[in-house]
C-alpha cells in the first residue's frame, strides 16, 4: 500500500500521440489524467480493481484542463495527481503537468463520483471509503486555475453535425468513453484552427448522462467570440431492457443533454 499524497506518472511524449503540429494531443494527455487517477487510486485500495469487485465504478463528473503550452514530440513529462476533497457523493482530484526541470506546461481539476453499477446511483463516499480517503487528502497542495464554471444550454439552431456511436468509442463500463467526447468536440473545429502556435488553452467540460453503443449524438456549437466556443452534446434516449438497447414510441424522439463543454482558445 503506497501511503504517500502525490502519484508521478513520467513518460516520454512519443510520435504516436502527438497532432500535426507536433504537440502533445489533447486526447492523449486526457487518457494520461485517467491514467494518473487510476494508478494513485489503485495502489492505495480503491482503484478500478477494487471498486469493480463489489459492483461499483468510477465516473468522471467534470473536468478542467487548462495549459499554458502543449509538450512537443519526444519531451519529457510528469503528470502528478492528487485528492483535494472528499464530499458525501462526490470526490475533487487535481493534477499538475510539468518537464522534469520543473517547468509548468498545465493544470487539471476533476470531480468524480462511484456509482452502483445496476442502478447507476452514486454512493456515499464518506460511509465507503472515508478511512482511505483521508489518509491521502492533500487540500494544500496548490492548483492554480479556476475551477470549471457554468456552460449554458445551446440552441436547436446551433447544430452542427450528427454522429454516430462506434466500438472505438466505448470502454469497460459499456458506454462511451469520456475522453472520446473530447475528441468529437475538437473534430468541430478545422486544422486551420489549431495552426501557427494557435493554443487550446483551456477545456471545461460537465459529463451529464452516458451514451452508448451505435446512440445517435448530435453536436452543437455556439461561437461566443472568436477565441471562445461552447458546445452540447446530446443523445437520442433509448430505453434499456438487460444489455439489449430497444426503442419505444415513447422515448424516440427525446433527446438527452450528455456533454456540455467550453473551450478558450489563445
Amino acid at each position: 500500500m503506497d501511503y504517500s499524497k502525490i502519484h508521478t506518472l513520467s513518460l516520454t511524449v512519443d510520435p504516436f500521440n502527438t497532432d500535426f503540429e507536433k504537440r502533445w494531443s489533447w486526447m492523449a494527455l486526457g487518457r494520461t489524467l485517467l491514467n494518473a487517477a487510476e494508478q494513485h487510486a489503485k495502489a492505495r485500495g480503491f482503484g478500478m480493481y477494487n471498486v469493480n469487485s463489489e459492483n461499483l465504478t468510477w465516473v468522471l463528473s467534470r473536468l478542467c484542463v487548462e495549459m499554458n503550452s502543449m509538450p512537443m514530440v519526444w519531451e519529457k513529462v510528469n503528470v502528478s495527481t492528487w485528492i483535494e476533497n472528499i464530499y458525501r457523493l462526490f470526490t475533487n482530484r487535481n493534477f499538475s503537468i510539468k518537464g522534469p526541470d520543473g517547468k509548468v506546461y498545465g493544470y487539471a481539476r476533476s470531480i468524480w463520483a462511484l456509482i452502483d453499477y445496476q442502478t447507476r446511483l452514486p454512493q456515499n463516499l464518506e460511509e465507503l471509503y472515508r478511512e482511505n480517503f483521508s489518509t491521502y487528502l492533500d487540500p494544500d497542495e496548490p492548483c492554480p486555475i479556476k475551477k470549471q464554471g457554468r456552460v449554458y444550454p445551446l440552441n436547436d439552431s446551433n447544430w452542427v453535425k450528427d454522429i454516430e456511436t462506434e466500438y472505438s468509442d466505448i470502454d469497460l463500463n459499456g458506454h462511451v468513453n469520456s475522453i472520446k467526447y473530447i475528441e468529437h468536440i475538437m473534430n468541430l473545429f478545422s486544422l486551420s484552427d489549431y495552426k501557427g502556435g494557435r493554443n487550446l488553452k483551456r477545456i471545461e467540460i460537465a459529463y451529464m448522462a452516458e451514451s452508448y453503443f451505435s446512440d445517435k449524438l448530435s453536436l452543437y456549437k455556439r461561437d461566443i467570440d472568436e477565441n471562445i466556443f461552447e458546445v452540447e452534446v446530446r443523445s437520442k434516449r433509448l430505453s434499456t431492457i438487460s444489455d439489449e438497447r430497444i426503442i419505444t414510441k415513447e422515448s424516440i424522439n427525446q433527446h438527452e443533454t450528455l456533454v456540455r463543454c467550453k473551450l478558450s482558445f489563445e
